[in-house]
C-alpha cells in the first residue's frame, strides 16, 4: 500500500470505513452527531461516518458539532455532506439548541494548556461531558477517553487492561477520568448505551507520536528514551473502530482500549525512521522500566485488526516528511512522564 502523496489523498484514506464501521451504522439507523468535530480526529471521523451511512444504506443526517476554529475545516466537511452545525459547547445553553440523534460520537476534550489552565481543562473534560451525558441520556454514545487514566506500567510489555484499576497521574489524565465517570453515570442511572475508549496515539501523517520522531530525526533534534516505548494507531483505523464500536455501546458503559497491537520502541522507531530518512538520530537519556502502554486485543478481535500495521504507518510518515508534506506543529508529548501538559 502506497502512502498518500497529497493532502486531498490523506484525507481520503483518513475516511474511507472499514466493513465493520459500515456494519454498525447498517445496525443502528438514525442521525450520527459529532460532538466536538472540530479537533484533530473530528473532520474525518464525521467525513468517515457520512461514507459509511452512504454504504449502509437508508437516510440519514450526519451533523458535526465545534466552534470549528481551525481554517477551513467546516468547509470541508460541508463539501463531503456532513452538516456543520457552529456551537460553543462549553456553554451550558447550547446544548438545548442541538437536535436530537440517536448515535453520538463524543469528541470533546483539552489536554494542552492544563497545567497554566487547569481549570478550563476541568470544565472542558468533565462539566461538558456531564451536559452531554444529560442532554443524550436516551442516545448510544461513544466517547472518546485516553489511555492516560491508566499508570505507567511494565515496560516492554502488553500494556494495562480495560480490567485495570485507572491511576490518573496529573490534573489532565483526573479531569479525563472524570469525563468517564460522568458517562457512567448516565448508562447506570438512566440506562443509557455507552463506550468509553481509551486511545493513544491515533496518527495522522500530519501529526501523533510518529510525526514529532520524524521531525526530530530528520532535524537532529534529540531524541528522549525515558518513556522508551508506545502504542499507536493509524487514525483511520481509530475512526473505523470507534464507529464500529457504536455496536458495543451498554449499561453499565463499555470501557475499550483503542490502539494498535504492537508495542512500539521508540529507539527501534527512529533507527527505522532514520533508515528511510537518511540520517541516524540522535538519543538522550535511557529507557526507564516503565511506560505508557495499553493492551487493545479485546476490541480487536471484535472489530478486526488494524487496516495500516505499525511498518506500513512508519513508512508513509517517513515519505511525507521527507517530500515536505504540512505537519501540524503540534508536538503530542507523549514523553511526559508527569502527567504536566
Amino acid at each position: 500500500m502506497t502512502a498518500p502523496a497529497t493532502l486531498a489523498e490523506l484525507e481520503d484514506r483518513l475516511s474511507e470505513p472499514s466493513p465493520a464501521a459500515i456494519e454498525a451504522l447498517a445496525r443502528y439507523p438514525g442521525d450520527v452527531i459529532v460532538l466536538g468535530a472540530g479537533g484533530k480526529m473530528g473532520p474525518s471521523l464525521a467525513a468517515m461516518a457520512r461514507r459509511a451511512a452512504t454504504a449502509a444504506g437508508g437516510t440519514r443526517r450526519v451533523i458535526a458539532v465545534s466552534r470549528f476554529s481551525a481554517p477551513g475545516a467546516a468547509d470541508l466537511l460541508a463539501a463531503r455532506g456532513v452538516e456543520v452545525l457552529r456551537a460553543d459547547l462549553a456553554e451550558p445553553a447550547s446544548w438545548p439548541t442541538l437536535p436530537d440523534a440517536p448515535n453520538v460520537i463524543y469528541m470533546v476534550g483539552q489536554k494542552f494548556g492544563t497545567h497554566d489552565a487547569p481549570e478550563r481543562t476541568w470544565h472542558t473534560n468533565t462539566a461538558v461531558a456531564a451536559f452531554a451525558a444529560a442532554r443524550y441520556r436516551r442516545a448510544r454514545i461513544v466517547a472518546f477517553s485516553t489511555g492516560n487514566v491508566y499508570p505507567l506500567v511494565p515496560a516492554p510489555g502488553p500494556g494495562s487492561r480495560e480490567v485495570d484499576p485507572p491511576a490518573p497521574l496529573g490534573e489532565y489524565a483526573q479531569s479525563c477520568l472524570g469525563r468517564e465517570r460522568a458517562f457512567a453515570y448516565a448508562a447506570t442511572t438512566w440506562g443509557t448505551a455507552v463506550t468509553l475508549l481509551r486511545l493513544n496515539y491515533a496518527v495522522d501523517l500530519r501529526y501523533g507520536v510518529l510525526v514529532d520522531l520524524a521531525l526530530k530525526v530528520r532535524d537532529r533534534q534529540p531524541i528522549d528514551l525515558s518513556m522508551g516505548w508506545f502504542n499507536c494507531l493509524w487514525q483511520g483505523d481509530a475512526n473505523a473502530l470507534a464507529l464500529a464500536s457504536l455496536g458495543d455501546a451498554a449499561t453499565p458503559a463499555t470501557v475499550c482500549n483503542l490502539t494498535g497491537p504492537a508495542t512500539c520502541s521508540v529507539r527501534e522507531v527512529a533507527t527505522t525512521l532514520g533508515a528511510h530518512l537518511g540520517t541516524a538520530p540522535v538519543f538522550t537519556g535511557t529507557e526507564q522500566p516503565t511506560a505508557l502502554l495499553s493492551d487493545a486485543s479485546a476490541i480487536l478481535a471484535r472489530h478486526g485488526p488494524p487496516r495500516v500495521d505499525e511498518r506500513t504507518l512508519i513508512a508513509w510518515v517517513a515519505a511525507w516528511v521527507a517530500r515536505g508534506g504540512p505537519t501540524s506543529g503540534k508536538p503530542t508529548h507523549f514523553e511526559q512522564r508527569e502527567g504536566r501538559f
